[in-house]
């Protein structure tokens, strides 16, 4: 049995913390942005997310895609959010007006209904955002904000998801925008300047962000503490790090934790468990555990301009995922629920399809490790990747080939015991051949994202 470690608030200590098994096995979560914004539900859409990220900063605070940034982008002369929000609600109109409209909107969130749905697809965690950067609260915090009043959602969002969540089995995480509140700081973030410059905080906001981390580790227990833009400077964040992982051994932390030092301008690196890459991903097996970010479209906060066209398609779902898993990441796939707490139907579509090829391939994903190699291809031109457990090579084509016979390229495996094509019976032919593995089918397939092959092992 191993020893429980009883940590202390220090680098040496914290950074003997282990990932936990459930977390590399876990593979697929679910991530949550819902809050005011799911009221105007806008933010800009046609833009190529690849690109995005190479523009400058003032380029990109104008024209965000998130519409969890509304209130910020809407303080923008110029942007495309400051416009619509004229042009529907009016100059004078308030972004504290959405409050009335929200809280009367999640009286018919129904948390058990949507944890069972997150549990039917196939997510092992959810991580819910509990407060974003315009300082609204979805749980009744015993911190409330002193620059608005009554700036909490009526119902506990938080610890009702959370009981739901746990009770289908699942585990449960809670992001947190630790470093920006637009309510300390209501100046708009426009430049490089002005971004760098809102880590520069008070004090009572250091203590403000400290007392909600520690009330949401005693009031919920959550597995995951996924902070965002940093974390304002002053504090030692190592005593939360101790203070959680003392409290729950098989906790994680993202590694979104460095805080700004205004004299140096630059940052200092804390600890993390895992990395955070957002709408991209890598090119090979990273020795560090990873947690690919994205939304099904553009937007992580709900944005009712956004089409069919704006999201994955099953396709780039599927192998999105088996991509990240093949590296030794997993996915963090965003939900944007309306006001009232239901996916939008484009959303849940894709989600739907997603859960219908996990019923099938999944264990090829779940449980799995990555391999010596992440890749490979067919003589066809046909894509793969790979996973593994004890005794079992994965290897998940990524296309449906266009004949019954398809030879992975440079793939010699001596100890070949079978191969099975999941969700089919049948055994499949193989041969080693020029050092290639050529493989014949016996069956059509039926079109699928992509087809998991079982190569058990002698």
């Amino acid at each position: 049995m191993k020893k429980k470690m009883k940590y202390t608030a220090d680098i040496e200590s914290i950074s003997k913390h282990e990932i936990p098994e459930w977390f590399h096995d876990a593979k697929f979560g679910i991530f949550i942005h819902w809050g005011l914004y799911s009221v105007p539900a806008f933010a800009i859409t046609g833009i190529d997310m690849k690109n995005y990220f190479t523009k400058g900063v003032e380029h990109r605070l104008k024209n965000m895609p998130y519409s969890e940034w509304y209130l910020n982008t809407m303080k923008i002369d110029g942007s495309p959010t400051q416009k619509y929000h004229e042009e529907t609600y009016g100059k004078d109109f308030s972004y504290d007006e959405f409050v009335p409209m929200f809280n009367e909107a999640v009286k018919k969130w129904n948390p058990d209904e949507m944890a069972g749905f997150f549990k039917q697809i196939g997510a092992r965690y959810v991580v819910l955002v509990t407060r974003h950067c315009d300082g609204f609260i979805l749980w009744p915090t015993k911190q409330p904000n002193p620059n608005k009043e009554n700036y909490t959602s009526p119902r506990d969002i938080v610890g009702e998801l959370t009981k739901a969540v746990k009770q289908n089995g699942m585990k449960m995480g809670f992001y947190y925008c630790s470093a920006w509140e637009w309510t300390f700081n209501p100046n708009p973030l426009m430049d490089k300047e002005s971004y760098e410059g809102n880590y520069i905080n008070p004090t009572e906001y250091t203590q403000y962000v400290n007392n909600h981390w520690y009330e949401l580790i005693d009031e919920y227990n959550p597995s995951i503490l996924w902070s965002d833009m940093g974390y304002p400077p002053g504090t030692n964040v190592n005593e939360i790090f101790a203070y959680f992982y003392n409290k729950n051994p098989d906790g994680v932390v993202n590694d979104r934790w460095n805080q700004y030092l205004p004299k140096e301008k630059n940052f200092r690196k804390n600890h993390k468990d895992f990395l955070t890459p957002e709408y991209r991903t890598f090119k090979k097996i990273q020795k560090n555990k990873f947690e690919v970010c994205r939304g099904i479209g553009n937007s992580f906060g709900y944005n009712k301009f956004e089409t069919e066209e704006d999201y994955l398609s099953i396709e780039e779902l599927v192998r999105l995922l088996v991509d990240v898993v093949s590296k030794n990441g997993n996915l963090l796939l965003n939900v944007g629920p309306k006001a009232d707490g239901t996916i939008p139907e484009y959303q849940k579509q894709r989600l739907i399809d997603l859960g219908k090829w996990l019923d099938v391939n999944g264990e090829a994903i779940f449980d799995t490790r990555p391999w010596k190699k992440p890749r490979a291809r067919t003589l066809e031109g046909i894509n793969l990747r790979f996973t593994q457990k004890p005794g079992i090579l994965y290897a998940i084509l990524l296309d449906n080939p266009k004949t019954s016979e398809f030879r992975i390229k440079d793939l010699q495996i001596e100890n070949i015991s079978k191969i099975e094509l999941l969700g089919h019976d049948n055994e499949v032919s193989w041969i080693q051949k020029d050092g290639n593995l050529e493989i014949s089918l016996s069956i059509k397939l039926e079109d699928a994202p992509a087809y998991s092959f079982k190569i058990t092992l002698e």
